[in-house]
């Protein structure tokens, strides 16, 4: 094995996080003010829009939410529907 397959094989095995976006919102610095427990901050997207993935600033997909079924059924998950060159993405 040589230097360039050992290097691969750690860096496959670093964790990533990646940030999923669902929206941006922009309220007046008084209606911030205001917000309680159960306020509703409208964001820019819709109910369907789609999401992005990012890993920092690095836009790396776009999809859909989805709720998981099954043994971790009620968490949130993404179906991937465009997915970005991530060799120039990174």
């Amino acid at each position: 094995m040589d230097d360039a397959e050992i290097n691969t094989g750690i860096l496959n095995q670093v964790p990533i996080e990646i940030v999923i976006s669902v929206g941006r919102a922009r309220p007046m610095v008084r209606d911030l003010m205001k917000l309680r427990r159960d306020s509703v901050l409208t964001l820019d997207r819709r109910i369907d829009d789609p999401v992005e993935l990012f890993i920092g600033d690095k836009l790396i997909a776009r999809g859909e939410l989805q709720e998981i079924e099954g043994a971790q059924a009620g968490y949130l998950g993404v179906r991937l529907t465009e997915i970005i060159d991530l060799r120039d993405a990174l």
